[in-house]
């Protein structure tokens, strides 16, 4: 089928779509209700934490046994986790790709394309061969499918949390901003299950052997589904009308950094406690507990998914707050009280489990009520025509600077110094948002 000339979108005269059918279906000239955005928010950042989670934690409890075998396991899951970070170096990479091939061939091609490279990419892990089997091949296929991972996360942009941004009501910003921030909490929830399920229900040997490709194939599954479900929302003339009316199109990249850098690493910034408390809580506390305590890895996980109910919690609660004193002031607030739990993290996870059930249920609550607020988190500094791509990169570079490399680095500065060096390096981030914070006053609007 060939489609129509589609000038709104960018696709060519003759390039073959069927997305001017789905468009006709799918069209009843209503007005787009913010609720109806917020869905396609959460469905879509729901399935990226899923997918997220489920290679953190098998960067903890997989990954150092089925690639790494030939070094300890403090050295394999250090190797781990750097390639687990090879997906937010690529991520910014993969924004500005799929905003020329937006500029080009249109937002549905984008996300498609996104989508097949996001499928093949999960897809891959689940039945690549292990170290045993193909030898250091293994690992750096395991590398390039994880930068593929990061390159479709970020062609996923679809401007819909920006959208919301825009079209909520002025007194329900933070309400409607922590919208999206559910997904790290559910993703969570939901992968940490799955592996407590398999190491429950199977053998060490044959989680190792088989077990560990099952939410792999969960993953691939959620993400198809998920991107599809956001490929038909933003496919119809409403939302294409919506989306242009305000200006939601791809800047290039020169342009951006140009014009708008200043904005874009202030707000990456300003939202670093958050980020850095992110992988405190979650991925590097297992991988403390897997090396270095007698701990179940089970019962500790149990804890963890508790800790993400109470940290969902806080993410509604912060949509309430910051409609209240401004998002400016709760996340300098919270930053501020991340700064002081900084303090207690060596105490906390030394002292037992009821210090290490305490600083995972403090943690969380913390995280939900900062992480709430801190998507785009200074959106509002970016004119109209930046404001797309500059959320797209804000994103990026927050992941990058804050959570990329958090487990790398917590897991080795504890390793070789002491506990105490992550508490500092949790301090480090709660400092750079406060400071951030006091440079931008885009915030102060509630």
């Amino acid at each position: 089928m060939t489609g129509t000339h589609i000038p709104s979108s960018g696709v060519p005269h003759d390039f073959p779509t069927i997305y001017d059918d789905t468009r006709r279906i799918n069209a009843d000239h209503s007005a787009i209700d913010p609720a109806e955005i917020a869905v396609g928010v959460v469905i879509g950042r729901a399935s990226e934490y899923f997918d997220f989670f489920v290679y953190a934690i098998a960067s903890v409890l997989v990954f150092p046994s089925v690639f790494f075998p030939f070094v300890d396991s403090l050295t394999g899951t250090l190797y781990a986790f750097a390639i687990f970070s090879l997906a937010f170096i690529a991520r910014p990479i993969g924004t500005a790709i799929s905003m020329a091939i937006q500029r080009r061939y249109g937002r549905e091609v984008k996300l498609t394309i996104a989508l097949f490279l996001l499928g093949i990419s999960t897809a891959g892990i689940a039945f690549l061969p292990t170290y045993a089997t193909l030898g250091t091949k293994a690992i750096l296929l395991l590398a390039l499918l994880r930068v593929g991972q990061g390159l479709a996360l970020g062609g996923s942009w679809d401007g819909l949390p920006s959208l919301l941004a825009l079209n909520a009501p002025e007194n329900r910003r933070g309400w409607y901003a922590m919208l999206g921030q559910l997904g790290a909490p559910v993703g969570f929830i939901i992968a940490a299950s799955v592996f407590w399920y398999l190491l429950s229900d199977t053998s060490a040997s044959d989680f190792l052997a088989w077990g560990w490709r099952y939410p792999f194939y969960v993953a691939f599954a959620i993400n198809v589904v998920a991107l599809f479900a956001r490929l038909r929302l933003i496919s119809t003339n409403e939302y294409a009308h919506l989306l242009e009316e305000r200006e939601l199109e791809p800047t290039p990249f020169g342009e951006m950094t140009r014009n708008q850098g200043r904005n874009v690493i202030i707000g990456a910034l300003a939202a670093l406690a958050s980020y850095a408390l992110f992988h405190v809580v979650t991925v590097f506390p297992l991988s403390w507990i897997r090396l270095y305590s007698a701990r179940s890895v089970t019962g500790f996980l149990e804890i963890q998914i508790y800790g993400a109910a109470i940290a969902g919690v806080g993410i509604v609660l912060s949509g309430l707050i910051a409609d209240k004193l401004g998002r400016r002031n709760t996340l300098g607030t919270l930053a501020a009280l991340i700064a002081v739990f900084s303090f207690f993290v060596p105490s906390l996870i030394n002292s037992g489990d009821a210090g290490q059930n305490t600083f995972i249920l403090v943690g969380f609550a913390l995280l939900g009520l900062s992480y709430g607020q801190a998507a785009g988190a200074v959106t509002a500094n970016f004119p109209a025509r930046y404001r797309y791509t500059g959320a797209a990169y804000t994103s990026d570079l927050s992941w990058l600077v804050g959570a990329g490399f958090a487990p790398l680095v917590a897991l080795a500065l504890a390793a070789k110094f002491g506990l105490v060096y992550v508490g500092l390096y949790l301090l480090s981030g709660a400092v750079c948002s406060l400071a951030a914070l006091s440079l931008n006053r885009a915030l102060e609007i509630k």
